[in-house]
């Protein structure tokens, strides 16, 4: 309703007009190669595993995403996130879309929500963008994931501290079938990712690969 009564301005300019302002969305930092084979981090040349994700034990086998997680794309975030502005999820997947391929998998799976916070939202990123996915490339999305209890935020936390936080977060309710793509909003260091892809390999995903809207960069 407030979409409707409010005038609209960019939420990464903050010119009036659309959610996102089309010079906004052509300057979207897009993320191309070479990339991390594993967990998808920009590279210099291709790599199998970078200083990012060398020696962490992954359950996945490969992350990528559509656009950096810069100043302009977290304030999108932001919006589409914690202020309800639900169609941005539209904004995401087309960019997913554009920017990677239609992964081969016989699902898709969406991180899930933790209870409180998707009451208070009123609905649920992961989960839009799943289905905006799976309308684009013609993938079920299935609701496998729930989550075994409250999920303490994990803005601020060091990445160790990310990786306590998340583990054992997750359980499959059903079985899974054998090849998922995991979808979220956002990649930061990977900790719900593979917390996430745990609980998906234990209830039979032989293959788990992940695909975000955004990803946070290690300064380098």
């Amino acid at each position: 309703m407030l979409e409707l009564l409010l005038p609209q301005r960019c939420l990464a300019c903050g010119r009036t007009g659309a959610q996102v302002c089309a010079a906004c969305l052509q300057a979207l930092p897009r993320l191309k190669p070479p990339f991390c084979e594993r967990c998808g981090a920009p590279t210099e040349w291709p790599v199998r595993r970078c200083a990012e994700c060398s020696g962490r034990r992954l359950a996945f086998a490969s992350a990528r995403a559509a656009v950096a997680y810069d100043a302009r794309v977290r304030a999108i975030v932001a919006g589409w996130k914690e202020h309800g502005l639900r169609r941005l999820a539209v904004l995401a997947a087309d960019a997913v879309a554009a920017q990677l391929s239609r992964p081969d998998v016989d699902a898709l799976v969406y991180v899930p929500p933790d209870r409180d916070r998707g009451l208070k939202r009123g609905h649920h990123p992961a989960e839009r963008l799943a289905r905006e996915l799976g309308e684009r490339w013609r993938v079920p999305v299935v609701s496998v994931l729930r989550r075994t209890g409250a999920a303490p935020r994990q803005r601020g936390l060091d990445v160790a501290s990310r990786r306590r936080n998340v583990r054992g977060a997750f359980a499959a309710v059903t079985a899974v079938p054998p090849h998922v793509c995991l979808i979220d909003d956002v990649y930061t260091s990977g900790a719900t990712a593979s917390a996430a892809s745990s609980a998906l390999r234990a209830r039979g995903a032989r293959r788990v690969e992940v695909v975000t809207f955004a990803r946070a960069l290690r300064l380098r």
